[in-house]
């Protein structure tokens, strides 16, 4: 497996495919194989070229010690994005991936060419925070519960009732559930935490964004993800049935043909620009955020 060295971290990533590339960015605790499952292949049967990487704090990547920093995660992919030449870039993230992917499309907009952005949000509602914060409790009191017990309310947390209610997808999902084990990454699980409300700063996003929401969502929900879609101009919103936050996986011929459409939809629309001499305006400089 190759590694790209960014930020002072050793990134695992794979690469894929020829055509134009898309960037997936995973969510929290979660390894970048999970794309390998359904969307990468529909992407590289789309005519794209395909790259995955493990966020710090998955391994084989490396685990540096300590809570980690949302603008962490985004320099990271950066670095690998520029360390790759992949830029400008399609970003596909979902969840924390998707939080990375639309802060590195406001601070570096020359490295994005457009943005998929699955069961994210700018802020947190009064009910995530408190999830976040009895998360934190739990972690810190050294509790570990049992694993058929950790499988059962992540299943309840993670997937759409259309799905809990089927006994045989659920009955799979439980035992997946069980033996994958739970719990964040150490350090991803913080990453989120202090995102504060970043409404106002998203307006300042330039590239095109399609926004999607799963409409049985506990950790995201779609009222959370049409703000996002709110705030950065142009955005599109899609809203799916029928999905929990686990969407791409229970949902997904439904979000990648959402996702191929988005895509060829901007190749087309920039090569229709150019072919009649109208260009994108040049990015604009990176916020001077750090990253």
């Amino acid at each position: 497996m190759p590694f790209v060295v960014t930020n002072g971290v050793r990134l695992s990533y794979q690469r894929a495919g020829a055509g134009e590339p898309v960037v997936l960015v995973m969510g929290s605790s979660a390894a970048a194989r999970t794309w390998d499952v359904h969307q990468t292949p529909a992407l590289r049967r789309a005519g794209f070229a395909t790259v995955t990487f493990d966020n710090r704090g998955m391994p084989p990547s490396d685990r540096p010690e300590g809570d980690y920093r949302l603008a962490d995660l985004v320099a990271d992919t950066a670095g690998l994005i520029e360390a790759l030449e992949l830029g400008p870039c399609h970003l596909v993230g979902v969840s924390l991936g998707a939080l990375i992917a639309q802060e590195l499309a406001l601070a570096r907009p020359d490295l994005v060419r457009s943005a998929v952005l699955m069961a994210t949000r700018a802020r947190s509602d009064a009910l995530r925070r408190a999830q976040s914060a009895a998360d934190r409790e739990l972690r810190a009191s050294g509790v570990r519960l049992p694993p058929r017990y950790r499988a059962v309310t992540t299943a309840t947390e993670m997937l759409a009732p259309a799905t809990l209610n089927d006994d045989r997808a659920v009955s799979a999902w439980l035992e997946l559930f069980e033996l994958a084990g739970g719990g964040a990454a150490d350090g991803q699980a913080a990453a989120a935490d202090g995102l504060g409300d970043r409404r106002a700063a998203l307006r300042g996003v330039s590239v095109p964004c399609l926004a999607v929401a799963f409409a049985d969502d506990r950790i995201c929900p779609p009222h959370l993800v049409a703000e996002v879609a709110d705030a950065i101009p142009g955005c599109e919103f899609l809203e799916l049935p029928d999905c929990g936050h686990l969407g791409y996986l229970e949902r997904p011929e439904e979000v990648n043909s959402t996702i191929i459409d988005f895509l060829i939809g901007n190749r087309d629309k920039v090569a229709a620009g150019a072919g009649a001499g109208i260009l994108p305006d040049p990015a604009p400089a990176p916020a001077g955020n750090g990253i």
